[in-house]
């Protein structure tokens, strides 16, 4: 098990792309980034959480549905397979974030 150790907000122009189908990818923007840490204290990541509350290596995560997180600056625009959490919709068995309390 993994527990949040810190989290920080994501600076614009960072995405999070997800394969969604064998020819097709949409990519969300990252609001957050959270450190994570093993529970028995052997390793640390940081992943990336996008605007609809997915994250990479979630439990529930769909093997190889996470691609990648790539960086834009601002005034480049967004990637072409962007969605907007508010015109889009979630996927449903998509990763979602749960905080875990420290121990």
């Amino acid at each position: 098990m993994k527990q949040i150790v810190e989290i920080v907000p994501a600076r614009p122009g960072w995405y999070a792309r997800w394969r969604i189908g064998p020819d097709l990818t949409r990519c969300y923007p990252v609001t957050l980034w959270a450190l994570l840490e093993s529970s028995d204290g052997s390793g640390r990541e940081v992943v990336g959480v996008d605007c609809v509350g997915q994250w990479p290596g979630a439990d529930d995560d769909e093997a190889g549905d996470f691609v990648r997180y790539l960086f834009q600056t601002p005034d480049s625009g967004a990637p072409e397979d962007v969605e907007s959490p508010v015109m889009g919709e979630s996927r449903e068995s998509g990763p979602r974030l749960q905080a875990t309390p420290a121990a």
